[in-house]
C-alpha cells in the first residue's frame, strides 16, 4: 500500500513537530538529574568599607508673613531671585545652587477664618569643596539663614569603591564556596546562581545631618566636619557541590 506525497508530508511534519516539543523536556530531565545528583548550597559573602563623605549640601530658607498670599509670594520670589543670583555668582563652578521646597499656607483664627498667609522657600547648596560652601553660606545667611547640614559621599568616589569592594566579595564567595565543598567532603563547586541584591549596596551614614538656624545679620563662617559611611557590597548566590571521584 503506498502513501499519497501529501499524507507523506503530514506524517514527517507531525514526527519534526514531536521531536521538536521532545527537547525541552529532555533539558529539563537532565537539568533534574544534575540537581538530583550533585548536593546544593546558599551562601553570601560581602566587602565593608568606610568611605568618607565627600560632598555637602547645605539648606538655606527663609520664612515670610502677610496679610494676603500675592504679598507673600511676591517677597518670596524676591528673596529667592535675589538670593540666587548671588549664589550663582560667587559659587561658580565651585558650589552648585539650586532651589529647594517652596510653599505658601494660610493661618486661620479662633474663629476658622484666615488671618493671614505663611510662606516658606529654600536654596539648595551642594559642594565637595567645604571652604567654598561654607564661605558661600556665610554670605548669604543675613537674607537666607541656614536651615541644615548634610553630607554624603560623592557618586564618582562611591562608584569607584563600589569596584574594588565588588571585586573584594566576589573573591570572599569563591573562597567561602570551596571551603564549604572541602568540608563536606567535596571536590570542588559548580556556580548555579549568583545575585546583587539592588545595585549591590547599601549605605549608612555614620554621622547624622547638622541642623542649625542662624539670625538674620549674622555672618559668622560656618563650621563643616564630614564623617564617614560604610558602603557595604554583598554576593549572594547557590552552587553544586562536585566530586571528581566516579
Amino acid at each position: 500500500m503506498f502513501l499519497s506525497r501529501r499524507k507523506c508530508n503530514w506524517l514527517l511534519a507531525m514526527f519534526l513537530c514531536a521531536g521538536a516539543a521532545m527537547q525541552p523536556a529532555l533539558a529539563h530531565d537532565a537539568h533534574e538529574h544534575q540537581k538530583n545528583k550533585w548536593p546544593q548550597a546558599a551562601l553570601q559573602a560581602q566587602a565593608v568599607a568606610e568611605v568618607a563623605q565627600d560632598t555637602v549640601t547645605i539648606t538655606l530658607a527663609t520664612e515670610i508673613s502677610d496679610a494676603s498670599q500675592a504679598a507673600v509670594a511676591q517677597q518670596l520670589s524676591k528673596a529667592l531671585d535675589d538670593v540666587m543670583a548671588q549664589a550663582k555668582a560667587e559659587g561658580k563652578d565651585k558650589v552648585k545652587a539650586s532651589s529647594g521646597n517652596y510653599r505658601i499656607w494660610p493661618m486661620s483664627d479662633k474663629d476658622g477664618k484666615i488671618s493671614n498667609w505663611r510662606g516658606r522657600a529654600e536654596i539648595i547648596l551642594k559642594s565637595t569643596d567645604f571652604a567654598a560652601a561654607s564661605d558661600l553660606a556665610s554670605h548669604l545667611s543675613d537674607r537666607m539663614p541656614i536651615d541644615n547640614l548634610d553630607f554624603s559621599v560623592s557618586p564618582q568616589a562611591r562608584s569607584e569603591k563600589e569596584a574594588a569592594l565588588l571585586q573584594q566579595a566576589a573573591q570572599a564567595f569563591k573562597d567561602r564556596a570551596q571551603a564549604l565543598a572541602t568540608a563536606f567532603g567535596y571536590d570542588r563547586y559548580d556556580i548555579r546562581q549568583i545575585d546583587l541584591s539592588g545595585e549591590g549596596a547599601r549605605y549608612e551614614v555614620a554621622s547624622a545631618p547638622q541642623r542649625m538656624s542662624f539670625a538674620a545679620g549674622a555672618a559668622a563662617k560656618v563650621p563643616l566636619e564630614a564623617g564617614t559611611e560604610k558602603v557595604i557590597v554583598s554576593v549572594n548566590g547557590s552552587i553544586f557541590l562536585r566530586s571528581d571521584k566516579k
